[in-house]
């Protein structure tokens, strides 16, 4: 056992995970690991995924599987890859060489530590074990790698974790960044040693041609490429199992199955499938409480660093986003040594890539709540969005207007914002309409549950406000062009949305508040928005 050679650690961690409470079984991840190499010949793999998606725990799976620092049949037995025809041929049977690319050196100030100490690391775990080969630990690792096979026969299964780690390291220069990639296709393109390479992060691999350095790898990222989709993320039926256990195991729970559905999910594959954020399920189910999980290890000026460069071409987008709408985009990968972002597409595949969108059918979206929330956040402090940070501020005065049924002044917002610059308020639809209702009521987001096109009653709603406290007064909007508010208040009441709030026959109410009836109309002869408000 070494520091990089059949390491100990990889299979300590995933033993750890595995014994927890609410661990998912993705073993079958090895099952399709093995069909690529040894049906398609595909050795060389490389997943992206967003941070916090599980990548770094189904490295340690691969790992702990293939390599032979440890027995690992006592935990593998249990797992559905124990099914598999060839599972005890290939478990604890490999050489593995595990890199978590992610850890630099003690005060490490520049790339040369940060690669030697990798370096040097493998060489030293090959002398020791090959000891009796005299290996000159002075040479490159992959000609001392090469001369083992030379003498030995034998192969290596290198498990990559957090591979573009290197370039959000603030000694690292351009530079730097293309020695790195030359050192990886070095160590690893072309080499008879190499029986499979496994690299995760978050970049996709640099591909700026057919001669890039690796090239070799195929890249399944989770926009692109069907392979591996539920493999990282959680699925409905795998969320569905976790809150049976939740449920079984919590003494007061007060999480709904809903309410995981509305904060976590959204994430779409190219599969076409949906996914959790699996981080964020757990921490929420572990904790018995709904939060930002996932986003709370970022502050909001993330989302600005990808927007700073195209903040008049995002800024519409943004509105529509927030209300829930999809924007075109044409989303592509782009390299890893490059994060010039000038153009809207080249702005959204980063954002998609970092997990701060999703991706489906050629339109990008804010994919639940938790993003939702962070995006609120981002609108609401950064005055260099012009308009919206003006409006979003103004939504404080909004909800405090509709909960008292002062239709003056909420009349008086909605004319503050027809009267702004965006294009996006020229309400050719009631689409448009309803990304500018949204916008205005954006405050009501820390207190409600704020769902589009809800179902309620015999009918579809535009907007329904669920209070996040029982004793909170619950809102439903209905939104007309060209007609009057007291007409989208009869729908509310012909069409019996207050259903929503009824609860099933028997039941206790889930909200003792009021229930308010909100209708805004905006009439394209005047120009002007009336609104009404009544109690249900």
């Amino acid at each position: 056992m070494g520091k990089y050679l059949n390491s100990r650690v990889p299979f300590e961690v995933y033993k750890e995970i595995a014994g927890t409470r609410f661990f998912v079984d993705k073993s079958l991840l090895l099952e399709d690991i093995l069909s690529a190499v040894e049906i398609d010949g595909q050795k060389y793999l490389c997943i992206t995924r967003p941070r916090r998606f599980g990548k770094s725990i189904m490295a340690g799976m691969v790992a702990a599987f293939f390599g032979k620092a440890v027995d690992a049949g006592t935990l593998f037995e249990r797992l559905e890859i124990a099914g598999n025809e060839n599972y005890k041929f290939h478990l604890n049977k490999h050489n593995v060489i595990y890199i978590d690319f992610s850890e630099v050196p003690r005060d490490c100030t520049n790339y040369r530590q940060y690669i030697a100490r990798i370096q040097d690391g493998i060489n030293n775990d090959l002398a020791r074990v090959y000891d009796d080969l005299s290996i000159d630990t002075e040479r490159a690792v992959w000609d001392i790698m090469t001369d083992i096979f030379q003498e030995k026969g034998e192969k290596f299964v290198f498990v990559m974790d957090e591979w573009d780690a290197v370039f959000h390291m603030p000694f690292i220069t351009q530079e730097d960044k293309e020695d790195y990639l030359l050192f990886l296709k070095s160590l690893l393109k072309g080499k008879v040693y190499v029986e499979l390479a496994y690299m995760t992060g978050v970049l996709p691999i640099a591909k700026y041609s057919s001669g890039s350095e690796l090239n070799m790898f195929v890249e399944y990222d989770m926009t692109v490429m069907e392979r591996f989709s539920d493999c990282f993320g959680f699925v409905e039926e795998e969320v569905d199992a976790l809150f049976d256990i939740y449920l079984k195991t919590t003494k007061r729970p007060k999480i709904t199955r809903e309410d995981l559905g509305v904060w976590y999910d959204g994430y779409h594959t190219a599969a076409g499938g949906r996914l959790y954020n699996p981080r964020s399920v757990v921490c929420a189910l572990a904790n018995n409480q709904l939060a930002n999980y996932w986003t709370s290890s970022g502050p909001y000026d993330e989302i600005f660093f990808y927007v700073k460069n195209n903040v008049d071409d995002i800024r519409d987008d943004l509105v529509l986003m927030i209300a829930g709408e999809g924007v075109e985009a044409e989303i592509r990968n782009y390299a890893a040594v490059s994060m010039e972002l000038n153009t809207k597409d080249e702005t959204y595949s980063a954002m998609v890539i970092y997990g701060l969108l999703t991706y489906m059918d050629g339109e990008v979206l804010i994919p639940n709540k938790e993003l939702m929330d962070k995006f609120k956040e981002f609108l609401m402090n950064k005055e260099s969005m012009g308009y919206v940070y003006r409006l979003a501020n103004e939504s404080k005065r909004m909800l405090a207007a509709t909960l008292r049924g002062d239709t003056e002044v909420m009349a008086e917002i909605l004319e503050f914002a027809h009267n702004t610059e965006s294009p996006v308020l020229s309400y050719n639809s009631e689409i448009e309409l309803s990304a500018v209702v949204n916008l205005v009521y954006l405050a009501a987001r820390d207190k409600y549950r704020v769902e589009r096109e809800d179902k309620g009653g015999r009918g579809y709603v535009d907007f329904i406000f669920y209070p996040e406290r029982k004793n909170g007064d619950a809102l439903i909007l209905e939104l007309k062009v060209d007609s009057t508010p007291e007409e989208a208040v009869k729908q509310i009441k012909d069409k019996d949305y207050v259903l929503r709030f009824k609860g099933k026959m028997g039941e206790k109410p889930k909200y003792t508040g009021r229930i308010l009836a909100v209708g805004i109309s905006y009439s394209t002869m005047t120009k002007k928005h009336s609104c009404r408000v009544e109690v249900l």
